[in-house]
């Protein structure tokens, strides 16, 4: 993790946290990140979700065209990760709840 922690990614964790408004955060992504790196990054939560359900490996690859190693490594993160997956599961499910 303390290769993570410089100033530069501070600053982008700054922001993110700042911004409260859906299309100005898309713009930022947009502008960020590749098309194919937002979907791949995307696709990653929603195998978190799936393993979080139960789901088996090839059930999550169908509906969600993950291979079976992006499958794994998110998996392993799940289990043996910092827990930012179930921060982020948790952030869904309340969103969802309206909390």
């Amino acid at each position: 993790m303390g290769d993570l922690r410089t100033k530069e990614v501070e600053d982008l964790l700054q922001v993110f946290a700042a911004l409260d408004n859906e299309d100005t955060i898309y713009a930022l992504l947009e502008d960020l990140f590749t098309i194919r790196e937002v979907k791949e990054t995307s696709q990653r939560l929603a195998v978190a979700r799936l393993l979080n359900a139960g789901r088996s490996y090839a059930v999550i690859e169908e509906a969600t065209g993950a291979s079976a190693t992006t499958i794994a490594r998110v998996s392993k993160c799940l289990s043996y990760g910092s827990g930012g997956y179930a921060v982020a599961l948790n952030a869904l499910d309340n969103t969802k709840r309206g909390v």
